[in-house]
């Protein structure tokens, strides 16, 4: 099993301060931006954090908001209410 994780987002207003927490919050990811979706890749884990996508659209934000916009994603998904985390568990 490989030790890469990767989630996809539609392109569009909604998902780009998403995108952007993410790239913020993960320096390993990888950014593949398409013309209708944006797939983010990285190894070992990434997380996505409730209070990072906080700052960048200036209102509360449930981390279920993220279904929304979600295309697909790889990995095992762990979830609170401030982190949603992917990564392959043994």
């Amino acid at each position: 099993m490989t030790d890469s994780v990767f989630i996809a987002f539609q392109t569009n207003d909604d998902s780009r301060p998403i995108i952007e927490a993410i790239e913020a919050d993960n320096p390993h990811a990888v950014i593949n931006a398409f013309p209708a979706m944006v797939k983010i890749d990285a190894v070992g884990r990434l997380v996505i954090r409730r209070e990072s996508i906080e700052a960048r659209i200036g209102r509360d934000f449930d981390l279920r908001e993220l279904q929304l916009n979600l295309i697909s994603l790889g990995g095992n998904i762990e979830e609170t209410d401030d982190e949603f985390i992917l990564e392959w568990k043994a």
